[in-house]
């Protein structure tokens, strides 16, 4: 008798989860469900599953390998990916969004939680944070600013940290939070939008309150309602953000759909987070631990009745095929979706704007940019924030009106997978264009950054103290 047909993808490099030494690699299919296959000659071999779904791996196989070499090079390259990032010459995309860490202080103690964060730790001075600002904008151009911690809500003057940012010359301000500051506090909000804040990036994990017992360590369902409540008073937009893991909250996928909906236009989008195994959510994985990317794709297919197609998702245009999905819908009266993709656009939105800025850059930075960066740039811009006044034509009041009733019933679905030592796969890393702002003014890969061996060392990510 033969066994399982095994076919191959091609080759690339990890590490090995015990110690991260640089290991070769191999992706294959068995049956519907793509492997990634590798041996460390100390520690053995690791057969991880990365994507469950032969069918859209064959379609994001086709999708263009969009690369762009970065606007500065801040690293030699001496011991190779991952361990040179700053970014070095060798990285294959622009920064996009990039993470400034302002506080290593948390007011939860997530059992899942990337940073690791928690009640004690230290808020980086505002002084610090003005000369990565200014590093960060020689280095790499006009980019999207997440701030983040730990929880970036515990510092009382994080409206000054925003108005920083836009001093400082980046017109995207996005917050990464759980919510409960600016649920309690709906003026510190205002403050915060004041200031110049676009998005709110909302940790989001379920509909019910047993969800976030286990994954966040309390009953949080009630404080999430009023953080969206001060969101729409503040006239700001917010992006649901659930980490999915099997067992816990994956059967609620569909509501957590229903529940964005019934929010609109205050959420704007649902971008789901598969579960990855780092930080303090630190074990060596089952196959039943993961959930991939096509699999959320099929439950919100199945959820959506047969109104969403595999063929309404793409790939993200910068990243890598395999690091994300993202698909815009419009949403009827009785909660239909139908298919809204975005126009496909030059840099900054048409042919004469690039046409405009030529080789001198674009949308307003000194340094050639890459237009599939831009491209998600302007997606997230145009999606994620509720700022439609500055976004359509004016053309007349009915035009506008028009304009703001398309908006209020669209929706966006995407999902990101961050990889961990057991997923990692170093040409999807090469290509990573969310990273995070270091002091000295380097900016790392987010999965790179994140990266912790079983133990939990770190290469980049000092321990919270």
């Amino acid at each position: 008798m033969t066994g399982p047909v095994r076919l191959s993808f091609g080759r690339t490099r990890s590490v090995c989860p015990e110690c991260l030494t640089t290991i070769p690699a191999e992706r294959f299919a068995v049956g519907d469900t793509v492997y990634l296959d590798k041996t460390c000659p100390t520690h053995g071999r690791v057969v991880t599953p990365v994507w469950r779904g032969l069918r859209s791996y064959e379609m994001w196989s086709r999708s263009p390998r969009a690369t762009a070499l970065p606007v500065s090079a801040a690293a030699d390259i001496a011991e190779g990916c991952p361990r040179d990032c700053g970014l070095c010459a060798d990285h294959r995309q622009q920064s996009c969004c990039v993470l400034i860490e302002v506080t290593s202080r948390c007011d939860l103690v997530c059992p899942v939680c990337f940073a690791s964060a928690g009640r004690h730790g230290v808020d980086t001075p505002i002084g610090d944070i003005g000369l990565a600002l200014d590093k960060l904008r020689d280095g790499s151009g006009q980019v999207h600013i997440q701030l983040s911690g730990g929880e970036p809500t515990v510092r009382d003057d994080l409206p000054e940290i925003v108005a920083l940012v836009r001093a400082k010359g980046f017109d995207f301000v996005q917050l990464n939070t759980n919510g409960l500051r600016i649920g309690r506090e709906p003026d510190y909000l205002a403050a915060l939008v004041d200031a110049g804040l676009d998005c709110v990036f909302l940790q989001f994990d379920g509909v019910s309150d047993a969800v976030y017992k286990q994954l966040r360590g309390r009953n949080l369902l009630a404080e999430k309602r009023l953080a969206i409540a001060s969101a729409r008073a503040a006239g700001v937009g917010v992006v649901l953000v659930p980490t999915l893991v099997p067992g816990v909250n994956t059967g609620e996928i569909g509501a957590i759909v229903d529940f964005a909906k019934a929010e609109m236009p205050t959420v704007r989008a649902v971008h789901f987070q598969p579960v990855s195994y780092f930080g303090r959510n630190l074990r060596a994985p089952r196959d039943q631990d993961r959930i991939t990317l096509p699999e959320v794709i099929e439950a919100l297919i199945d959820h959506a009745d047969g109104a969403i197609r595999l063929e309404d998702f793409r790939p993200g245009s910068a990243e890598n095929p395999f690091c994300s999905f993202s698909g815009r819908f419009a949403v009827d009266r009785a909660g239909r979706f139908r298919s809204d993709p975005e126009p496909q656009s030059s840099c900054c939105g048409s042919p004469e704007v690039e046409a405009a800025v030529g080789e001198g850059g674009c949308c307003g930075t000194t340094a050639r940019r890459s237009p599939e960066v831009v491209r998600a740039q302007r997606y997230v811009a145009g999606q994620w924030a509720t700022t439609p006044e500055q976004q359509a034509p004016v053309a007349g009041l009915e035009a506008f009106d028009a304009f703001l009733e398309q908006q209020s019933h669209r929706l966006s679905l995407s999902g990101m997978a961050f990889q961990d030592a057991w997923t990692l796969d170093l040409d999807r890393l090469r290509q990573c264009h969310i990273h995070v702002a270091q002091s000295d003014g380097r900016v790392v890969p987010f999965c790179a950054y994140n990266l912790t061996d079983i133990g939990g060392r770190s290469l980049y990510r000092e321990p919270s103290t």
